[in-house]
């Protein structure tokens, strides 16, 4: 599709800015729950948990329709999952082994990493639903899918798929149902956009409008891999001074 060709020496700017922009407020997401949770700072406001989901959802929710876009741009979708799935085992053998806070066990990382094999095996199948269709296919399923992973279901094994058992705890949870379908939301509003778009992306979507947020996040992973441990570290030193 001419409207998803990318060179290889062209980056869509606008996607990096708005993962750079996300990224940040991901860390200060995560400060704000370790300075609450675990190091027992008083902050009344996020404890709203109204001002937590909606956050919450802000920054994960982006990622997740980011990503499902970015399968129209990649050479190499098999490889993209290999990385999510690498760095997905990487955080929960850091959160097991730290036992600060309950493990990572199906994170949005692991939603990234098995929503693009999903994607990398059957695309030829997906591929051939009109995009709008599609899309709205996608975006109704994660809809009607969005309360099941909130319950517990006398079942075991299942967790990854969203239908979680009493005995079932993570750190950071995103299964398959109903965060799959948010990420195929995405990847057919990228098609939707290709075909709406036949001369591809436009010359602002293109520009590095603000530097700063572009290279954050390009270097979105690796910030997302290390700023734990660093926040986790630099409570501890104002804590113990």
């Amino acid at each position: 599709m001419k409207g998803t060709d990318v060179s290889q020496h062209e980056r869509i700017c606008l996607f990096d800015t708005l993962r750079g922009f996300t990224i940040i407020s991901m860390v200060l997401f995560h400060a704000a729950y370790d300075a609450t949770y675990l190091f027992g700072f008083d902050i009344p406001w996020f404890y709203d948990p109204v001002v937590q989901n909606i956050w919450r959802c802000s920054i994960s929710w982006v990622f997740l329709l980011l990503a499902g876009w970015m399968t129209q741009l990649s050479r190499n979708n098999l490889k993209r999952a290999g990385v999510y799935g690498a760095a997905a085992c990487a955080v929960f053998l850091s959160t097991f082994v730290a036992n600060v806070d309950t493990p990572v066990t199906f994170g949005i990382l692991f939603c990234m990493a098995a929503s693009t094999l999903v994607y990398a095996l059957a695309s030829p199948i997906l591929n051939r639903v009109q995009p709008a269709l599609g899309l709205c296919i996608s975006l109704a399923l994660f809809v009607l899918t969005y309360a099941l992973p909130h319950e517990r279901y006398d079942i075991e094994g299942l967790a990854w798929l969203g239908i979680p058992s009493p005995t079932f705890a993570s750190g950071d949870y995103y299964p398959l149902m109903p965060y799959g379908f948010l990420y195929m939301t995405g990847m057919y509003a990228a098609r939707l956009f290709a075909r709406c778009s036949p001369d591809g992306y436009p010359v602002w979507m293109r520009r590095d409008w603000v530097p700063a947020l572009s290279l954050i996040g390009r270097a979105s992973l690796i910030i997302y891999l290390v700023h734990q441990p660093l926040l986790i570290g630099i409570f501890m030193l104002v804590t113990a001074a």
